[in-house]
This record gives structure tokens, C-alpha cells and sequence, in this order.
């Protein structure tokens, strides 16, 4: 399928237009979970262990059960209705996983801290919260393992029964890996750490329940409502159309709210047992503690390459922390970088070899990039090693490197076929506002001033618009559904537009960004045409909002339904000018025959006369809106190239990002500032893991970094005036020639800002650090190279 350009009929797409969305989130006019109180709500509260590992002897609720403003305790033992444990839908295909049960509230066993043992509900939000501390539970403590690499030594286990901590040994590989290396002129090798992090959205997740005659609503601030009821559905054994989730605004998401929750689940089933609303609000000491974390992998990285730079060999071995369970998608995870492994590069023979293990955490999961940022941060920090191993540029290496721009479609020798890119023209752009020599100049100044400055970049591809179910369906790489999205779009009698998606956005704007696809399209203003989502009973099936998929996939479900319309519109029209419909198109506004402009009908016209069908074409049914889902036949792959300027101050350690640059593709626009949005919030997600951010437990398995004021985050104070460029390469997936850009600045930033900082730090012996470049880190680093 060639692309189209879709700016062609309107004039809407490609405009910088200010969101739909912002007047009411900015004027605290929308509506959270929080924000909906049914008549008789009770709520929810947890008792959750502080112990990492232990048995539960007892569970005495007897002085909880007491209290006049408490309604109901249950423990482990009272899920009778429950009809399985928490799901993994996602293993990757050809493997036994090592899978311990998951249930939503512990059964005699914790692994972690705040491992749910019993769940208290009352009357009153904050007294709940002082009647679970009435709950009595006596604990066994048991040995703890925090460090994955213990963890495979099996001297502690996480889950007794289950014999092991490893989970699952998976690869993925290409061409003749040990040809490679034999055929290298230098091997290096780097052990490369991803540390644990938390999603931090802005808004805690929070969930409220409501049964009325046999049929559940639930509110819960979740990316996949759909998934949400599908699972309700599977455990509580009801049929689905008795079930409806809906997702008002999420408060952010960031893969964290990518989840089967067990919150969620308990709180349908004790709204069910009580007869009344319950609600669950989380506070963001529960967030940092059982809201899935992410990354936490150890990777062994060896890359052969010739004395010119071209690298033979690429092999990474990773050790990947799943924590105490395996949770939605815990185990596809570091798989998903596996399939970007060459990166943007002509890699002839790579590798990825992934050990999964459990130890006493939480679990981990999907974070903003789900495993294709730490596989970028390993090939572009595992480059720039190699530059400087060889005593090259990085960037000649890099270019020596890249897959040629008149190479695509491009198939790497993993077997996947990379659809469009030019990685020369993104970087020629980057360098068109960055002068290299220059900053040479300036950085050796500096030096003699005794300011360390250093750059550093991140060429990277990534693959996202999940969605092909051939590839990813149960019959390829092992999800236990396909990855498809839909779209209706109804044309109102007025001329009104309502559209429903399937995709439940949590900040990326489809609420604009969408309606500018429909409005060219039907000739009318984007403030015509309203987007509707997250909401089960609203349109068709859908599946939610991940891997960078809401425009490339669902954005193309809801560009088919509108052709559907304006196919339909056509013949109407035709019919009512005595015209062909081939001869029928949509310019400034007005359905006209072509070269007769005078002879045309508004889109109320048009919608008024399928309405009151008194004379519309033999055959046709009355109505103006069509359905439309898609499946896509292959991925989508943008890509770009990052800079990142930092100073290092030698006596305290302190690193300081001074400027950062990011050139960025994702095929044609439809709203610049929705994508320049989208790169500036992924590049700070970034610079805060690489800077800032660390979920750590101590040797007892303590959550260490329970609170923001202990788990930094990077605000405006630390974080320059992001420059953006863009260049335009489409993809031939989709008619709108678009890709993903939700995931791009979080995959690209970390191994800028990590190059930047060793290069800073050269001088001064270190050549090698891992993240996060804390202030104590990049001081006893500096210490140990200058001995």
C-alpha cells in the first residue's frame, strides 16, 4: 500500500492546533475516578505486609469486624468467587514458564512488601484506613532475595513450590553470530545495567465498583477498559454485556495503568458481596509500592567490528527482574527490544538472549517503551564504547553503520522488516543545529575552567503500532488475542460528527489529534466532531492505548470508518446533483461535483438527506455512520537522532544537562504540538531515569524509595528548553503514512544523556559508568578513575 498524503482534502491534518482536551483539564473541569460518588459508597482499604517474604500464621479480624463504621473484612481465604488467579497474557511463544500464582489477596504466603493479605471496607474513606490497622496478621518470616543475580542461584526461593526463581529462558537471533565475532578486528564488552523505576503518573490509579441488578459498572483510571472487562468477565464468571469499564481521565499512564489489576478485581467482586459501591483510591505511597515498576535488567553486551568501524557481531545476554510475579505482561517485556536488537543498523549477525528470574519485589512490567528502551540504551552506549575502543568518531561509526536510505522495506537479519527510514537525513538535521566542532572548541576551554562538559547522542529506531495479529496473536509470538483496533463514525442529522475509538488515550490528545483525521476528511471543523473513548458500552470493541499504537493503528480504524462514510456520502450526493459519485469530492467545506463548485451540499445537507431518506439511490440504507476495524499487516518504525549537552561538576558530582536536541520521524504529522508534546514528556521521562530515578529495596527487601521525597523526579528547574526538529519519512503500512511517537524521546534520551556524560567524564578517567548518574555515583566514579 503506497501512502497518501492525508493533508490533501482539508487542510486540518498537519496543523499545530491547541488541544480539545486542555481548556477542561487545565480548569479542573474533568472528571477522575475520584471525582464519582454514587449514592451509598463504601470503601476500600488494604492490609499489606511489611514483610518481603513470609508465611501468615494468623489473620485476626475480629477487633476490625467490630468497628461500627466498618462493613465487611476479607481475606485470602474468602475469594470464592474468584475463579482463577491474576493474569499473564504474554509469554513469548516455545517456552515453560516458571509462573507462580497471583491471586488479589495473599493466600498463607507473601512475597513482597505490600503484598495484600485482607481488605477492610467501611463507610468513611479515612476511618477505613485506621480499621485495616485493626487487623492483627502474625508473620514467618522467610529468607529474602533481592539481587537477581543471587536469585538464580536458587539458594533462596521467592516461591517455595515452585523449585526455581528462573522464569523462562528465551532467544532471538540472526545471521552467524560466531562467524562474526571470528571475523572481527575488536570485541568489546560491557556489562550495561537498566535499573527499576516507577511510572509516577501524575494521578495514583483508583477503581470504583457498582452491581445493580446483576450487571457490574466499574471506573477504573486504566489504558485498556476493554482488556479490563474481558478479564472481569474470565474471573468473576460473568458475561461480558453484564460488564461495562470505563476509563474517565487517567491522570497519566505511562504503561503503569497497562494492567490487570487485583484492586480492580476485588473491588468488583466485594461490590458484589456487599450489595453497594465500593471504592478504591490509591495513595502515592501504595503507587511507588504495588503499581508496577519497570526495566530492572542486567545486560552482558559484546559487539565485534572491523578497525573501520563496521560492526561484524552484536550479542547482548540479559538478566531481566520480573520481581515477585509475573503480571500482564511481564515476560514479553525484554523480548519486545529483542526485536529492535540491530537498532538502526545493518548488524549482519545479533543476538539477544533473555533469562527472566523472580525475586522479592514487585513485579515489573511495561514502562513508557517496554523493553525497547533499554535495548536502545545497550546498542547506543555499546557504539559510542565501541567509537572510542577503535578511536573513531562516534558519529562515523555510526553512519559506517547505518542500513542505507534507498534499503527499505528492510529486512534485518532477525527476520524483521523495518518499513520506511532515513537515518542519514535525521541525523544530518540534528547536526544542522548542532555545530560538533565548535562545542570540540568549547569543551576543551571549558576544561582549563574546570567545567566537565560532554556530549553525547542516540541514533534509534524503534517498532511500535502494536497491533499485527499474524506476528503477535497466539500463533506468533504468544499474546492470547489479536492486536487489531476499531472506529465508528456517526455523522449526526445536524452535521454534528461523533466519533468512537477504541483506543483509551491517558494525555496524548486523540481527542484533537483524531477529530483533525475526520474533519479533512468530511469537510467539516474539528470542533464538529467529538471522540469518544474509554467507555466499553460507547462504540465498538477496542483494545486500549500501548506501544505507541493509537494513531498508527487506531488512528487508521478511525480514517477507514471515515472513508466508509465518505464513500456512502459520495453516492448520496451523486444521486442528489445527478453526478457520478467518482466525481464527487470534499473542498473547503462542501461535498461539490468536480469542476462545478457551484453545485455542491454541506455535510448537514448530506447527513439531512440520509436522515429523511424521501429520495436517496435504490439499495441504500438510511443512516450516516460506518465501523471499520483494523489489522495492519506489519509494525510501524520511527526513528530519529538525539543530543544531549551536559556539565559535570567534579567536586560534588552533580551532573547538569545544559541543552538537549532531538530530531524525531514519525511519517507525516497530523498535530505538530501533539508530537512535540509527546518527545518532550518522553525525553524527561528519560533524563529522570538517567539523572534521578531509582526504585530501590534494601538487603531485607524494604522499599527504600517509597515517597517522592525519596524517589526524585526531574521538574523544570533541571530540564533545558527541549529542541525539536522532525523529518517525514511515511510508512506504506497505513494510508496515513503515520508512526508511533508516544514511546520515542524515552527510548532515544537515556543513551544520549549516558554518552554525554562518560564523554564529559573522560578526562577524568571514567570510560565507563552505568545509570542513574546520581551526584554520590558520578563523585565516587570520578574518585576511583583519578587513583
Amino acid at each position: 500500500m503506497t501512502a497518501v498524503d492525508s493533508r490533501a482534502q482539508g487542510g486540518f491534518v498537519g496543523r499545530p492546533m491547541k488541544r480539545k482536551e486542555d481548556p477542561r483539564l487545565i480548569t479542573g473541569r474533568a472528571t477522575y475516578v475520584d471525582d464519582i460518588q454514587p449514592v451509598g459508597t463504601l470503601w476500600m482499604a488494604f492490609v499489606r505486609s511489611p514483610e518481603a517474604h513470609a508465611r501468615v500464621t494468623s489473620i485476626d479480624t475480629s477487633a476490625a469486624l467490630a468497628r461500627e463504621d466498618v462493613v465487611a473484612v476479607f481475606t485470602g481465604d474468602d475469594l470464592e468467587g474468584i475463579a482463577a488467579p491474576l493474569p499473564c497474557a504474554w509469554v513469548p511463544p516455545g517456552v515453560e514458564v516458571n509462573a507462580p500464582e497471583h491471586w488479589p489477596l495473599a493466600k498463607g504466603h507473601v512475597a513482597h512488601v505490600g503484598d495484600p493479605v485482607a481488605l477492610v471496607i467501611g463507610v468513611d474513606r479515612y476511618s477505613v484506613v485506621d480499621a485495616a490497622e485493626d487487623v492483627v496478621v502474625e508473620y514467618e518470616p522467610l529468607p529474602v532475595v533481592v539481587d537477581p543475580e543471587e536469585a538464580l542461584k536458587d539458594e533462596v526461593l521467592v516461591h517455595p513450590g515452585l523449585g526455581s526463581n528462573k522464569v523462562h529462558e528465551w532467544s532471538l537471533g540472526g545471521g552467524d553470530l560466531d562467524a562474526g565475532f571470528a571475523a572481527a578486528d575488536v570485541v568489546i564488552e560491557r556489562r550495561i545495567v537498566n535499573h527499576r523505576v516507577a511510572g509516577g503518573a501524575i494521578e495514583p490509579r483508583a477503581v470504583l465498583a457498582e452491581e445493580r441488578a446483576g450487571h457490574i459498572t466499574i471506573w477504573s483510571s486504566t489504558q485498556v477498559p476493554h482488556f479490563l472487562r474481558l478479564f472481569l468477565s474470565i474471573l468473576l464468571g460473568l458475561s461480558e454485556e453484564r460488564i461495562r469499564v470505563i476509563a474517565p481521565e487517567v491522570g497519566g499512564g505511562f504503561g503503569s495503568k497497562l494492567q490487570i489489576y487485583g484492586e480492580e478485581i476485588l473491588c468488583a467482586w466485594a461490590a458484589q458481596r456487599v450489595g453497594r459501591p465500593v471504592k478504591w483510591v490509591e495513595t502515592r505511597s501504595e503507587a511507588m509500592m504495588v503499581t508496577h515498576h519497570g526495566r530492572d535488567q542486567i545486560a552482558t553486551v559484546r559487539v565485534g567490528a572491523k578497525r573501520d568501524g563496521t560492526v561484524t557481531a552484536f550479542h547482548a545476554k540479559i538478566l531481566a527482574d520480573f520481581g515477585a510475579y509475573l503480571m500482564l505482561l511481564t515476560p514479553a517485556v525484554p523480548a519486545l527490544g529483542a526485536f529492535v536488537m540491530s537498532g538502526c543498523y545493518r548488524f549482519p549477525a545479533v543476538q539477544t538472549d533473555i533469562v527472566g528470574v523472580l525475586t522479592n519485589k514487585f513485579s515489573t512490567d511495561a514502562i513508557r517503551g517496554a523493553g525497547r528502551p533499554e535495548a536502545t540504551h545497550m546498542i547506543e552506549v555499546a557504539m559510542d564504547q565501541l567509537a572510542h575502543e577503535l578511536g573513531l568518531d562516534p558519529l562515523d561509526v555510526r553512519r559506517r553503520n547505518f542500513i542505507a536510505a534507498d534499503d527499505f522495506p528492510h529486512e534485518t537479519a532477525l527476520g524483521i522488516v523495518y518499513d520506511s527510514g532515513n537515518y542519514q537525513a535525521s541525523l544530518a538535521k540534528l547536526l544542522e543545529h548542532l555545530d560538533v566542532a565548535a562545542f570540540r572548541a568549547e569543551q576543551e576551554r571549558l576544561r582549563g575552567e574546570g567545567i566537565h562538559r560532554g556530549l553525547g547522542f542516540s541514533t534509534y529506531t524503534e517498532i511500535c503500532g502494536l497491533a499485527p495479529s499474524r506476528v503477535v496473536g497466539p500463533g506468533g509470538f504468544g499474546l492470547q488475542t489479536g492486536l487489531w483496533e476499531s472506529a465508528l463514525v456517526r455523522v449526526h442529522l445536524t452535521g454534528a460528527v461523533t466519533v468512537y475509538t477504541g483506543t483509551s488515550p491517558h494525555g496524548q490528545g486523540h481527542e484533537t489529534g483524531f477529530a483533525q483525521i475526520v474533519a479533512d476528511r468530511l469537510g467539516c471543523d474539528p470542533e464538529q466532531v467529538e471522540v469518544v473513548h474509554g467507555d466499553t458500552a460507547a462504540g465498538p470493541q477496542g483494545l486500549g492505548t500501548y506501544g505507541s499504537r493509537s494513531l498508527a493503528v487506531g488512528g487508521e480504524a478511525v480514517a477507514k470508518a471515515t472513508a466508509k462514510v465518505v464513500e456512502k456520502g459520495k453516492a448520496l450526493v451523486a444521486h442528489k446533483l445527478e453526478a457520478s459519485p467518482d466525481d464527487i469530492e470534499v473542498r473547503d467545506g462542501r461535498w461539490i461535483v468536480r469542476g462545478s463548485p457551484e453545485q455542491g451540499m454541506t455535510l448537514a445537507e448530506v447527513a439531512g438527506s440520509a436522515y429523511i431518506p424521501e429520495d436517496i439511490p435504490e439499495g441504500m440504507e438510511p443512516g450516516l455512520e460506518e465501523t471499520a476495524f483494523y489489522d495492519p499487516n506489519n509494525f510501524v518504525f520511527p526513528f530519529g537522532a538525539h543530543a544531549a549537552i551536559v556539565d559535570v561538576d567534579a567536586e560534588t558530582g552533580k551532573v547538569k544537562v545544559v541543552r538537549y536536541l532531538a530530531v524525531d520521524d514519525c511519517g507525516p504529522a497530523i498535530n505538530p504540538l501533539l508530537i512535540d508534546g509527546q518527545v518532550h514528556g518522553g525525553i524527561v521521562h528519560s533524563i529522570g531515569q538517567a539523572l534521578y530515578e531509582q526504585v530501590i529495596y534494601d538487603e531485607i527487601g524494604q522499599l527504600v524509595t517509597g515517597t517522592f521525597v525519596d524517589y526524585a523526579l526531574p521538574t523544570a528547574a533541571e530540564i533545558p528548553s527541549i529542541e525539536t526538529d522532525r523529518t517525514e519519512t511515511p510508512s506504506p503500512v497505513n494510508s496515513l503514512g503515520v508512526k508511533g511517537i508516544g514511546e520515542a524521546g524515552t527510548i532515544a534520551a537515556s543513551a544520549a544523556v549516558a554518552n554525554a556524560v562518560i564523554d564529559a567524564l573522560r578526562p577524568l578517567g571514567v570510560d565507563y559508568m552505568d545509570m542513574p548518574f546520581t551526584p554520590m555515583r558520578v563523585w565516587n566514579a570520578i574518585q576511583e578513575g583519578q587513583q
